[in-house]
């Protein structure tokens, strides 16, 4: 196993700075993307796993993310709109293919760049899909947010404002919480009423059309990304394979197990190029 490098960088996407994040080296490419309202620290423990079996792990901040640009209009906010600055990132970096994964929004952003750039992505890791189940409970957690964000406004600029200006713990999934609660309420707003305007996943026909390595991970007790959703897709793409987890995050909470059935489905299905040394 090597030991993996990581650097910070920017690239420019429609007139916005897009964040990412590097973990390693090499031609063989995986792109993790964060969940709503979080950003790429959520990822950097899978990035450093992976990255030490030797492939080069990307980290993207979307739209509204992270250190990437953050915008009030919520029109910049589309799930098809996100594909296009992970299609631009693989443009960027002058990477024709790529395994793409990521949880939650992440998920269905990687689903959709799958269906609708199916030439640019090599393989899937799609962790709590947000799906056809997912919607009532869903609805129920963002909503309040929304409605919150846009009408009470005014009073939490400072709440926000103080959140932001706390020393962070160190611990990287923690830290992602607490930006993703230090987001202005105004980009919170803009981003919650953005991804509700388009498709948020491939439709059935389009899942089912999908022809690449997949999969699934999902977890139990989880109101918001229920298991069903998980297991409805592993049924709908061909092929694909389905992991259970215990909880929420648990692939970050207890990542053993859970990052080596990763592993081992990368290894199986894309495995590294390795360079043979001539003399």
């Amino acid at each position: 196993m090597t030991t993996s490098t990581s650097t910070s960088d920017l690239f420019e996407w429609d007139g916005r700075c897009l964040h990412y994040e590097t973990f390693g080296t090499g031609d063989d490419v995986v792109v993790l993307l964060h969940g709503l309202l979080l950003n790429t620290k959520l990822n950097r423990g899978f990035a450093r796993r992976l990255a030490g079996g030797g492939r080069r792990v990307v980290l993207l901040d979307l739209l509204g993310h992270g250190q990437s640009d953050k915008p009030v209009h919520a029109a910049e906010y589309r799930f098809d709109t996100y594909v296009e600055q992970v299609i631009a990132l693989l443009d960027h970096l002058e990477v024709p293919q790529a395994v793409l994964g990521g949880v939650s929004l992440g998920a269905n952003v990687s689903l959709l760049a799958a269906t609708t750039h199916p030439e640019r992505v090599r393989a899937l890791v799609v962790e709590m899909p947000v799906l056809e189940w997912a919607v009532p409970a869903a609805a129920l957690t963002f909503v309040p947010v929304l409605l919150t964000t846009h009408y009470a406004r005014r009073p939490l600029i400072p709440i926000t404002d103080l959140l932001r200006r706390l020393p962070r713990t160190g611990i990287d999934g923690l830290d992602s919480a607490l930006d993703a609660i230090s987001l202005p309420p105004d980009v919170v707003s803009a981003i919650l009423h953005g991804i509700l305007v388009g498709p948020i996943a491939p439709t059935y026909d389009r899942r089912a059309e999908l022809d690449l390595p997949v999969l699934v991970i999902g977890h139990q007790a989880d109101l918001i990304h229920p298991f069903s959703d998980a297991e409805n897709l592993t049924e709908q793409i061909p092929g694909a394979r389905l992991v259970r987890g215990l909880m929420p995050f648990g692939m970050r909470v207890f990542p053993k197990r859970m990052l080596g059935e990763v592993e081992a489905f990368l290894d199986e299905t894309v495995p590294v190029t390795r360079t043979i040394a001539t003399t």
